[in-house]
């Protein structure tokens, strides 16, 4: 039985990525597991759309009103000057600014050590997510709640939560590239819930300081997990593509074995 640290998504990911890599290990034509990845990835892509547009239909609709209000006057009831500092410096993390020191500095690592694949993976995820949130952002135009008054500045529109959505895409996808370095599965369990509960805290902020309602922040965290997870499994199928056609190109950037622990001989392990 799984642990219950895993929690549901990153059980989710250990069965698909699984699966996908038993069918790759036994296809016989290399474009064959590009298309399963691919398509995979599309699956993924259109099953977190599917349930963001299902939210969004009921935004649209006012459906999710009254218990978006329920919540925030709720929180507008329970403000703690202590908490409020608090949330301040964790809704921090979701800033650009912030988000692209992490996403420099990763994709820096990353392209040092010969990971690169990895590094234009990071970029690619985190700009294709910023321009996609804009054009929700425009398409929908939600004003921003205004049921007490907010604990930060916000300037663009509500829906969907630009902080939970990229919160979800780079932490997840550094998550990911960071347990794909690792060679012990411990650690890799703990990186990714390590990335979740920053996540998590990302988007309670958000509704705590006033700026977004609750169907926000569940709107931003579909569509972002919809975008990592294509971006993720086109990495893989791109890998998987290489290592049939061009070997030499993926000798430092090969994933941990499962259960493996550290060694300075193994591919893509740096002694310091």
């Amino acid at each position: 039985m799984a642990s219950p640290t895993r929690g549901k998504l990153r059980l989710v990911w250990d069965v698909i990525f699984s699966a996908l890599r038993f069918i790759a290990r036994r296809a016989e034509n290399a474009y064959t597991v590009f298309g399963i990845f691919l398509l995979s990835g599309t699956a993924i892509a259109i099953v977190f759309t599917w349930a963001f547009s299902e939210v969004a239909e009921h935004v649209r609709k006012g459906s999710t009103q009254p218990f978006d209000n329920a919540i925030m006057h709720w929180m507008g009831a329970h403000q703690v000057p202590s908490v409020e500092a608090a949330m301040l410096e964790v809704t921090a993390l979701g800033t650009g600014t912030v988000v692209g020191m992490i996403v420099l500095i990763a994709g820096m690592f990353l392209w040092l050590n010969h990971h690169r694949h990895s590094a234009v993976l990071l970029i690619v995820a985190t700009l294709g997510g910023m321009v996609l949130d804009n054009l929700l952002k425009i398409g929908f135009n939600r004003p921003r709640p205004q049921v007490f008054e907010w604990g930060t500045h916000a300037v663009s529109s509500s829906f969907p939560s630009g902080h939970a959505m990229s919160s979800v895409i780079v932490y997840g996808t550094v998550a990911y590239l960071a347990a794909r370095l690792q060679r012990n599965v411990h650690a890799r369990i703990l990186t990714f819930v390590l990335a979740a509960i920053i996540i998590v805290m990302i988007s309670i902020s958000r509704v705590y300081l006033g700026v977004h309602y609750p169907s926000d922040i569940l709107a931003g965290l579909l569509i972002g997990i919809a975008w990592a997870g294509f971006c993720m499994a086109v990495l893989e199928a791109a890998q998987l593509y290489a290592r049939r056609n061009a070997p030499q190109l993926l000798v430092d950037e090969r994933p941990a074995a499962e259960g493996a622990a550290p060694s300075s001989k193994s591919p893509g392990w740096n002694a310091s």
